[in-house]
């Protein structure tokens, strides 16, 4: 048997974090076993499906490097199809025309209510012979008696009377196929044979096995994992932070650091942390994900994000952070080279974003200085230092990494202090806060006449700090 999984999300909205695990464990399942790895959209939704949500699951997907072996299939353009199961079963006597008001159908749940029942269909239309020309929805009669057992990859077996299981609608009055039906044809016709997704699809499974028991065929293995989890412990939505796939590229997360931590947030290998892809594929198997819940942690995602910026080629980031810096109004090109600026500043920034709102100060002056920094290091006491490195700097050939870092030395051996006390003055001058990659590098990369220009502008400061003072 050639394994099978798919991606089946809806277009009603972003690309959540929930999605792409479950993405990510039937992309894994699906190389484990060398199989296919189907994406499918579910867009029968007419009213709230949009072009732009198909747009952000594709690019989420390409930019996860999750791809995929066939699709996008698109259920919008399988209506036939649909139609053709649907009077198959209509003929056979499986499905029946059922006209009942929303009245009907109201009162019924109301009465199931005070019953304190689980409301559902009575069966009124199943012997009724309700025209076709008029105003109906299909239902599927659901077996009465027996149950529908199936052994959940994930969650065990999971035995479900029919008892509580009504006759539900597989085609609405406007004619359009309702989700149990066309997610039962797909999978049949797609030759899909594990269906991985979350556990909130547990209530519909054997309502969607009593279908593909109609039809004569056998339903493939089913995997419910569970939902992930805010840290308040109430289900992951927008209130928690970013969970859309695109938000988190936005916010300057690299794609193998959220596939790393979601592929943690239920499963596990001993207590092993970091996982290539490569390796997330010889080592994932859906048998071994958790029943309980995660719980989404945003602190051990950004020190994961840490992690793979710290380990990856300094050009892929540069290439990454160019586009980052232009929406700071920052042009790369006119400064020094962004991989150098990665090489210097890779172990100290968390995401992307960070790493580019910290290396502004390479490539232009700041406006102000952090007041912190400026009330502890600008003080008059540092102007000797600061006019000594003015002018070393100005006399220094060549303009190295290793000449500056003599240069800092010297003068502090010549003032008789350490090099802190002449470095950081010096750091808050050029820089405008007190933290910095080393002292040496930094002055390297912003270049001779801007070192120059604020070192200039930091002895004003701290001349007219020293006229207020006195």
């Amino acid at each position: 048997m050639t394994v099978r999984t798919r991606f089946a999300p809806s277009p009603t909205g972003y690309l959540h974090v929930g999605g792409v695990r479950t993405a990510l464990f039937s992309w894994l399942f699906a190389r484990k076993h060398g199989g296919a790895f189907v994406l499918r959209i579910e867009d029968t939704d007419l009213e709230r499906s949009t072009a732009e949500s198909v747009n952000a699951i594709l690019e989420g997907m390409t930019w996860l490097g999750l791809e995929y072996d066939e699709g996008p299939f698109y259920q919008t353009k399988r209506f036939d199809r649909y139609a053709e199961v649907i009077d198959q079963l209509l003929g056979a006597g499986l499905a029946y025309r059922c006209d009942c008001s929303r009245e009907r159908l109201d009162g019924l749940r109301e009465q199931a209510m005070k019953d304190k029942t689980k409301p559902r269909y009575d069966g009124h239309c199943r012997s009724r012979n309700v025209p076709a020309d008029e105003p109906h929805v299909v239902r599927f009669r659901n077996p009465e008696g027996g149950s529908v057992v199936f052994d959940d990859l994930v969650q065990g077996r999971i035995a479900i009377s029919n008892d509580e299981l009504d006759d539900l609608i597989i085609r609405r009055t406007d004619g359009s196929p309702t989700y149990n039906l066309t997610v039962v044809v797909d999978d049949l016709d797609m030759e899909i044979t594990h269906v991985i997704r979350g556990d909130d699809h547990i209530n519909n499974t054997p309502r969607q096995i009593n279908i593909i028991a109609a039809m004569g065929k056998i339903p493939p293995r089913y995997a419910h994992v569970p939902m992930i989890l805010g840290d308040d412990g109430a289900r992951l939505s927008k209130r928690h932070g970013a969970v859309s796939v695109v938000e988190y590229r936005e916010k300057g997360l690299l794609p193998e650091a959220l596939l790393n931590y979601l592929v943690r947030l239920g499963w596990s290998h001993g207590d092993r942390e970091i996982f290539s892809l490569d390796e997330m594929i010889e080592l994932f198997d859906i048998e071994d994900v958790n029943k309980a819940s995660s719980t989404f942690n945003t602190d051990k995602l950004l020190w994961l994000n840490q992690h793979y910026i710290k380990e990856d080629d300094p050009k892929r980031i540069a290439h990454l952070l160019s586009y980052l810096m232009g929406k700071l109004d920052v042009d790369p090109a006119k400064g020094p080279d962004l991989v150098d600026v990665v090489k210097a500043q890779q172990e100290r920034a968390k995401t992307l974003v960070e790493m580019a709102e910290i290396s502004v100060f390479f490539y232009r002056d700041f406006d102000e200085y952090d007041p912190q920094a400026a009330k502890k290091h600008l003080r008059p006491v540092a102007l000797e230092s600061l006019t000594r490195m003015r002018d070393r700097l100005a006399g220094l050939e060549p303009w190295t990494a290793e000449a500056l870092h003599q240069a800092v030395a010297d003068v502090a051996e010549e003032l008789g202090l350490n090099m802190g006390k002449v470095a950081q003055p010096l750091r808050v001058a050029v820089v405008g806060r007190a933290a910095s990659p080393g002292i040496d590098i930094t002055l390297h990369l912003v270049g001779k006449q801007a070192c120059l220009r604020r070192v200039d502008r930091a002895i004003d400061y701290v001349r007219q700090r020293a006229e207020q003072q006195g």
